[in-house]
């Protein structure tokens, strides 16, 4: 395909924003404090290739009428060999100037796929997590007359988790469930799944563990993070880091009508990470391992409702910790912590009484219309009007074995059970502890 038709599509941020507003992209690198990019050198090259565009268009008309006029100089008679010498040398400098192009825009897409999601006004400015900013608390945090273990040690005194025999199975931060801890897990994702399908309005997916290189792409998580993905080798395809990846191109590619939006989706998927560079870090227990379970949330809404949809995703997942009957906080995310695909977002983090503090269990992020341009992704207002870029969004709604290692802390009692709570007591026999 022609590089200046690939151009138009596939990219993060409008090319049209760049060329009209610099600034924009320039404040927005600013706040995320992390990237540097040349602005000005990618703005430089934009110019040099529609430049370049220009002069090939203006050369191929040029040869066109030089080869008309060829064909009846002929029919005439008349000698032709200055100018089809001069045709020649006008296809000469077509093929160096596309040449020429073609390594202008191999540049300009290997920056712009280096350009992060531009910030929305709303989010705060900083550098790093400590900057972040605590929206709201919810539950009490609990108090215990004994000494509270570790989510870990319960599920190695009581049988839930096989980390030694998951080791040898597959590797270090892999883990095996068993027992009621398999039972636990399982009830966790069907409870996930029928409360956002029965209450919240999801529809309910169950994707391939599996995508190639080009639906990640479209995501974001190529060609940037991919050391973060297992790759699978001699194949165009990784394990899912996310159900985000394959609900986020569902629709790739494809132009919807505004009676399609708004799309609600959830799934349970695996979710497999390298987690390249994290070595040392939470490699205990459930907090971080290479392959996790994970109830998912996305949308596909238009651009104007898409702050409000954020909300509501955040409330969502809200409502899971709550039935769960586990404390938690709600975090807006700094310009400097937020995920790359993301223009705005927030963390719902977890109460683990043993380490003191807040974990992570969920992150809500509108990602405006960064990946529906990546994967040309598109809609119509009525049948007439040109197409529009849907804003797409996505949450954790929750990620299991974080919740599960939330459940065994919280709501563990003298005597070594675990209760269960309330919301989840049918989806384990109707027991209220284990």
């Amino acid at each position: 395909m022609n590089l200046f038709i690939i151009w138009n599509f596939g990219k993060m941020l409008d090319i049209k924003l760049l060329r009209t507003n610099p600034d924009a992209v320039r404040t927005s690198l600013e706040k995320r404090h992390h990237y540097k990019i040349n602005v000005d050198d990618l703005i430089s090259s934009d110019v040099s290739v529609r430049d370049l565009q220009t002069k090939t268009d203006e050369l191929r008309k040029k040869r066109n009428d030089s080869s008309q006029l060829i064909a009846k100089m002929k029919k005439e008679g008349q000698d032709t060999n200055s100018i089809q010498a001069e045709v020649k040398e006008i296809g000469e400098t077509i093929k160096k100037n596309e040449a020429e192009a073609a390594v202008l825009e191999a540049k300009i897409i290997d920056t712009m796929y280096s350009i992060p999601n531009l910030v929305h006004e709303s989010v705060p400015v900083g550098k790093s997590e400590e900057d972040n900013q605590e929206v709201r608390k919810w539950g009490e945090v609990p108090s215990f007359d004994f000494e509270v273990k570790t989510h870990d040690e319960i599920g190695k005194e009581r049988g839930f988790i096989d980390f030694e025999r998951a080791v040898k199975l597959a590797g270090a931060r892999f883990t095996m469930m068993r027992g009621s801890g398999a039972r636990l897990e399982r009830a966790l994702i069907n409870f996930m799944l029928d409360l956002h399908t029965t209450e919240h309005g999801y529809e309910e997916v169950l994707p391939p563990f599996i995508s190639n290189r080009e639906t990640l792409t479209a995501n974001g998580n190529l060609p940037k993070f991919e050391e973060d993905l297992f790759a699978i080798s001699n194949s165009n395809y990784f394990l899912i880091p996310t159900a985000e990846v394959p609900l986020t191109n569902i629709y790739r590619g494809e132009i919807l009508e505004k009676t399609d939006l708004p799309k609600y989706f959830t799934a349970y998927t695996a979710c497999f990470r390298s987690e390249a560079g994290a070595a040392g870090k939470d490699t205990k227990g459930l907090i971080r391992v290479h392959q996790f379970s994970k109830v998912e949330l996305v949308k596909i809404v238009e651009p104007e409702n898409s702050f409000d949809e954020l909300e509501k995703m955040v409330k969502n997942a809200e409502k899971v910790l709550q039935l769960l009957e586990l404390p938690y906080r709600v975090l807006l995310l700094c310009s400097g912590d937020q995920g790359f695909n993301s223009a705005k977002t927030y963390d719902l983090e977890v109460w683990f009484p043993t380490q003191n503090k807040y974990r992570e269990i969920s992150s809500c992020s509108n990602c405006t219309d960064f990946q529906s341009r990546r994967g040309a992704l598109r809609y119509k207002l009525d049948p007439k009007s040109n197409t529009i870029f849907p804003h797409t969004l996505n949450g954790s709604g929750l990620a299991v074995g974080r919740a599960l290692a939330a459940i065994l802390e919280v709501h563990q009692q003298k005597d070594g059970t675990i209760k269960i709570p309330k919301a989840l007591q049918s989806y384990m026999g109707n027991k209220e502890f284990i």
